[in-house]
């Protein structure tokens, strides 16, 4: 695998101004673009708030309250502006790695009462097919090799850990249920192995 830097600027937020930094990375084929928001001074000796956001177009940036996503981001990057130091790295796999339009075809079976894990089933998908492996690298690309992780996810720390990157806290990022997002939650936390105490 190759990553590669390709970008980086300055991006005020409502949350406050961050680095931004664009990536590639690939192995022979069409390459993926990862994005990143850097805050403060990152060292080696540091242990920086980490939140790896996976992609969510209708959470993130259409408000959607079928998921927590987008309210996980914005709590994230408060978080890491009040701290003043920490990354977000944007992670380019939608719908837990199946892919936009089969994301919505899966939320059109959860119309029918599935839940979101037999959905991805039914369209012949694993129940998460995401790969961290690149949003380590870029962690210690950036000069990181301890953080604390914004997460919810045991596949996030275990995929940081695995990669050499000590995770030295979890920390949870828990966003109350809503009536449209209960079942989610459950799911993830019953059938993927999420830590949520709220559900």
């Amino acid at each position: 695998m190759v990553l590669r830097r390709v970008a980086s600027t300055v991006l005020p937020t409502d949350h406050g101004e961050f680095d931004l930094f664009g990536y590639e990375a690939g192995t022979g084929g069409p390459a993926k673009c990862y994005v990143v928001l850097s805050k403060g001074a990152l060292t080696a000796a540091s242990a920086p708030l980490v939140r790896i956001q996976s992609q969510c177009l209708t959470g993130d940036a259409f408000g959607s309250t079928r998921c927590d996503c987008g309210e996980q981001l914005r709590v994230a990057m408060r978080m890491i502006q009040t701290e003043g130091q920490g990354l977000v790295i944007y992670h380019p796999e939608e719908g837990r790695g199946i892919g936009l339009l089969n994301k919505l075809r899966a939320y059109e079976l959860q119309d029918q009462g599935i839940d979101t894990v037999e959905a991805n089933h039914r369209l012949g998908f694993d129940a998460d097919q995401r790969d961290y492996s690149v949003c380590a690298e870029i962690v210690k690309d950036l000069g990181v090799s301890r953080v604390r992780l914004l997460s919810n996810n045991p596949g996030k720390f275990k995929a940081l850990e695995d990669a050499g990157v000590r995770v030295v806290e979890r920390i949870p990022i828990e966003i109350s249920p809503r009536c449209t997002t209960r079942k989610y939650l459950k799911t993830k936390k019953e059938k993927l192995g999420h830590w949520l105490s709220q559900v």
